[in-house]
Formats: structure tokens, sequence, C-alpha cells
């Protein structure tokens, strides 16, 4: 029995108007459609599209102004992670730079958590890293497993924010990562990697594992823009 829940119109109507923003179909600062000719475009009712819009603007999407026309934000200046998140899940419509400034935020944010991890709990990171010394030499292998080492370090660093902000970005991670991996090049730094954290954390050296951190994801980063981006 499938147990998914059945949208309701205004969160379907909701997804399109989000997705159309996100196409320029509805650019940043522009008015939406009066309430009646939006509700014809999308052929739902006037109730209906309130409901939605209503929702839209408590998440910063587009603000709605007493007597005036429901305004389109700029959700690079007003947005928030919410939005983040919602631009994240949409894999097909990324703006432009978006994976590599998600990337950008990760060299910042990575080396943070690992060290705060190695600090915190290091024989756990050990016990944890010695199942990364003969991964398969597979692309959706690496990706998963990729995905459940950074998870865990967010999760014993101690800042549960870090495995928040991780946590919006699951879906796009698992789908964009079998690309990177694909490379047997990827795969090998990343093995190196994961040998890296394992000696660091055997020795208790943080600021190894800190330093080797910051390192590959720089790297990882500039591999992307050379042999995956068009």
């Amino acid at each position: 029995m499938d147990w998914t829940p059945i949208k309701k119109p205004s969160e379907i109507v909701e997804e399109r108007i989000t997705r159309s923003i996100l196409k320029g179909e509805f650019p940043a600062n522009a008015n939406l459609p009066a309430e009646r000719q939006l509700a014809e475009m999308l052929g739902i009712t006037r109730p209906t599209l309130r409901e939605a819009l209503q929702r839209l603007s408590r998440d910063g999407w587009v603000e709605i102004r007493q007597g005036k026309p429901t305004r389109v934000c700029d959700l690079w200046r007003d947005g928030n992670l919410q939005i983040l998140g919602a631009i994240a899940k949409d894999v097909e419509d990324l703006p432009q730079d978006f994976i590599p400034n998600l990337l950008q935020i990760r060299v910042l944010l990575a080396p943070a958590y690992t060290r705060q991890a190695l600090e915190s709990a290091p024989s756990q990171v050990a016990d944890f890293m010695a199942a990364y010394l003969d991964l398969p030499d597979d692309a959706e292998i690496f990706s998963r497993r990729d995905w459940a080492l950074h998870h865990q370090l967010t999760v014993l660093s101690g800042n549960p924010i870090y495995t928040l902000i991780l946590n919006g970005f699951k879906d796009m991670y698992l789908m964009m990562a079998p690309h990177y991996f694909s490379a047997a090049s990827a795969r090998e730094h990343s093995r190196n990697f994961y040998q890296g954290v394992l000696r660091a954390a055997q020795a208790g050296d943080g600021e190894a594992a800190e330093a080797l951190t910051r390192q590959v994801m720089q790297e990882s980063l500039h591999f992307w823009q050379r042999t995956i981006e068009p």
C-alpha cells in the first residue's frame, strides 16, 4: 500500500509558482499577475491561490502587499535556509554557479566540523572510518558512503546546526555525487582523504584533520569546475 500523502491543491500550486520563480518566469522584484488572472492561468480557485500565496509569503518567496500586486522577492538578497533547501531539491533548474558556490561553503564548514568531531569523539571517528579502507570501486557506493561520512562528522561535532544545514542538501548531493565519483581519480582522491582522516583520528589530531579536510574540499571544488561542469 502506498502511504505517500496526497498533496493539497494549494501545495501543488505552491510548487508550480516556486518553479516558475526559479526558472525566471516570475523574475525577482516583478509583480505576479492579478489574483483573478493568476488563478485562471493555474486553473484553480482564488481561495486555493490565496492559501498558496500565504505560504509562499511566509517562506520568503513573495511579498503580499495590501492594495498592491504581490511582488516576487529577490531570493539571493531576501531568502533564507528554507528557500536554499527548496532550491537544492530542484536539481533540474539549479541557478548557474549554484553547485560551485555551495562547494565553497563546504570548504568553510567541513574543516570546522571535522576538527570538532575529532576533538569530541576521536575513537568514534576512527571506528567509523575503519570501514572506509576497503570501499568497492563504485561511484554509487562512494556517493552514499561519502554522504554518510560527512553526516556522521557533523553529528559527532556536537553542533546540530551543521547537521541541519547538511541535511538540507541530501537529495541534491546523492543525485549529483555519482557524476563526481564516476571519475576514478575522484574516487582515489576521496580514498586518500578517508585514510588521512582515519590516521588523524587515531592520533587524536584535530588540527591535522582540519587542514587535510580544507585541502581536499578545495581540490574537490577545483576538480568539479574542471571536469564536471560543461
